[in-house]
């Protein structure tokens, strides 16, 4: 059965819903799912949850569906570049749980290798600790210390954007794109990726394949892409 759909409305059709947890890849607004993003905002799904690393900027990546309304909660690291979600926070109308930047990453990792909770260091002491179970082990260097539990993520629905990949699925991230891509993809029940280029099975290099194609459900070609910038920075020219 074929993995590739004509485009990103046909790829959501039948997984997305109301109320679902979303797992979406990307870093700021590099190698985040535009496409799919675009779908879901013109599907007019509401209640949804996002594990991301952030929620993009204003009017790009998620920040799209914060603007429609459609987000109910963010599971984030950082979400400090963007107004709306700002105001919607700061008043109460939605939902958000921060997680550091490494600990989000692996309770990803976690929920697509069927874990569903790890211990670790980051965060004790904090706000980010309160309410988990905080344990005691003898780490690395023979010291005791606390230790406190995280869970790993189970989305319903997977949204990730690779570079290239095969007609199977197998995927290759682009440079820094890799970033949270490659642990979204393997926490959700179903995954559908956009990509630039698809070539046919057997054409890519199996030591240069970043994911399986056993983790992705369905394909969308979202080419040709548009550089997004968050932060334009110039300096003035030097008179000569």
């Amino acid at each position: 059965m074929s993995k590739l759909f004509p485009d990103a409305k046909s790829a959501l059709k039948g997984v997305l819903q109301n109320d679902i947890l979303i797992a979406a890849g990307g870093f700021g607004l590099c190698g985040i799912p535009e496409r799919l993003l675009d779908a879901i905002r013109d599907n007019g799904a509401t209640g949804l949850t996002f594990a991301s690393n952030n929620a993009g900027i204003d009017n790009e990546g998620i920040g799209k569906l914060l603007r429609t309304r459609q987000v109910k909660k963010m599971i984030s690291s950082y979400v400090g570049e963007n107004k709306e979600f700002e105001r919607q926070f700061l008043a109460g109308e939605l939902e958000v749980e921060f997680c550091p930047q490494g600990t989000l990453a692996e309770r990803m990792r976690a929920g697509g290798a069927g874990i569903p909770g790890f211990y670790t260091k980051t965060g004790v002491g904090t706000q980010v600790a309160e309410g988990k179970e905080h344990k005691e082990f003898v780490d690395a260097d023979g010291v005791k210390s606390t230790y406190i539990m995280e869970h790993g993520i189970f989305a319903d629905l997977a949204i990730v954007k690779a570079w290239k990949a095969d007609e199977t699925g197998n995927l290759i991230f682009r440079k820094t794109a890799r970033n949270f891509n490659q642990p979204a993809a393997t926490c959700g029940k179903v995954c559908i990726v956009e990509v630039e280029e698809v070539v046919p099975a057997g054409a890519l290099n199996p030591d240069e394949i970043h994911l399986p194609g056993v983790f992705v459900n369905r394909m969308i070609v979202g080419a040709p892409y548009d550089k997004q910038i968050e932060f334009r920075t110039t300096r003035e020219r030097e008179t000569a």
